[in-house]
């Protein structure tokens, strides 16, 4: 296992003493890229479609598309919102897929339960799928599911490396000689580790052949809403990103706009050693509760080294797209404050209020830290619905 593997390992361990703490902090930063409110720049509005077309096989009626897992441990955001997007838009045959059917857990937090194995899905369809997502995994070396990607591949899958997906696809060897993107904090060292790969900044997607690599965590809405309108089209894209909260999925991007100065550093040291500060964040599940939302939410407040999302309830209780969450506190007296998730309100309002809710509880530097972790473009005051440019 090489060197690059081991730091991206440390992400995910607990850390007692500042100086671990400052080193690893860079590594936990699985970030989002921005989506926005509409603004002049170019959009699909316009009935400029961001990607170009994605081969569909001829027996298929439908694409069929496989959100791709590993059991330990998959990025929350990267994984739920392109199923959501898609199973939700009924254009296409959406699959959740791991090594194993059964529990698979979420970083930085919650877990579900996954009904479809790779093995299984390779019974269903032989002739392979036409999209594979592939989120930041625990283990980017993962030899099971890098062969599986690669067998995928060589079926002409087109294959979508969200945030630290990418290193995965590196491993696979699928971006060779290609363009690519990925987190602004990762993209040294994929650099460094894929150097027959052209990195690109300022783009939240990148598309070359069969290949689509994007920035941080919440680039898997813009780029899940591109696949969506590369497929189904433009009118269907507008209908799912209104429901969403977003009108604008083009690949724009400022790379430039996201780091970290030493107030971040600091305040990561002082939020994760002082644990007897830290808190526990309910969030009660119910039956057809919006996942994008959810995830967002949880995803947000469990960066902030401060406090940490549960969910509160049945864990047969299904999502508006069918996932299965698994339940993670049983009463509501073991949380110190809960979050309600609303589905009468949409994603991104959602999300801009509880990152409104982080800075007013958590302070300005904190708030800074969780924003830069998740790409998201801020305004030096951020007001309650209103966090983003």
């Amino acid at each position: 296992m090489n060197q690059t593997t081991t730091l991206q390992k440390k992400r995910y361990r607990s850390i007692a003493l500042v100086t671990k703490c400052l080193s690893m902090i860079p590594y936990l930063f699985l970030t989002f890229s921005a989506f926005t409110e509409p603004n002049d720049t170019k959009s699909a509005i316009a009935n400029v479609k961001n990607l170009n077309p994605i081969l569909i096989k001829e027996n298929h009626h439908k694409p069929v598309i496989a959100v791709l897992g590993e059991n330990q441990y998959t990025e929350l955001t990267d994984f739920v919102i392109p199923y959501a997007v898609f199973q939700r838009s009924n254009v296409a045959q959406v699959y959740m897929l791991a090594p194993t059917k059964g529990k698979l857990n979420f970083f930085p937090t919650l877990s579900i339960e996954i009904e479809t194995s790779l093995s299984d899905f390779d019974l269903l369809h032989p002739e392979g799928s036409d999209i594979v997502i592939v989120p930041a995994l625990h283990n980017s070396e993962n030899k099971t599911i890098i062969q599986w990607i690669q067998n995928q591949s060589k079926k002409g899958a087109t294959i979508v490396g969200v945030c630290d997906g990418v290193w995965t696809m590196g491993y696979a060897g699928l971006l060779k000689n290609q363009r690519a993107t990925g987190h602004w904090y990762s993209q040294d060292g994929l650099t460094k580790t894929f150097p027959d790969t052209i990195w690109q900044k300022n783009k939240r997607y990148i598309q070359d052949r069969n290949t689509i690599t994007t920035t941080g965590v919440t680039a898997s809405l813009p780029v899940s809403i591109a696949l969506l309108e590369a497929v189904a089209g433009t009118k269907k894209a507008n209908e799912v990103a209104d429901e969403i909260g977003i009108s604008d999925w083009g690949p724009h991007h400022k790379t430039e706009e996201f780091g970290f100065n030493w107030k971040h550093y600091l305040v990561a040291a002082k939020n994760m050693i002082f644990v007897w500060n830290h808190e526990t964040v309910g969030i009660n599940l119910y039956e057809g509760i919006d996942e994008i939302s959810l995830a967002l939410v949880a995803d947000s407040y469990s960066r902030t080294y401060k406090s940490k999302a549960k969910t509160i309830g049945n864990h047969n209780l299904r999502s508006k797209a069918g996932i299965r969450f698994h339940s993670e506190i049983e009463e509501e007296k073991q949380v110190d404050f809960e979050i309600e998730i609303p589905n009468q309100k949409k994603p991104i309002p959602i999300l801009n209020h509880s990152l409104s809710g982080i800075q007013k509880r958590y302070g300005k530097n904190t708030f800074e830290f969780v924003t830069n972790q998740l790409e998201f473009p801020i305004q030096t005051d951020c007001q309650e619905n209103d966090c983003a440019h």
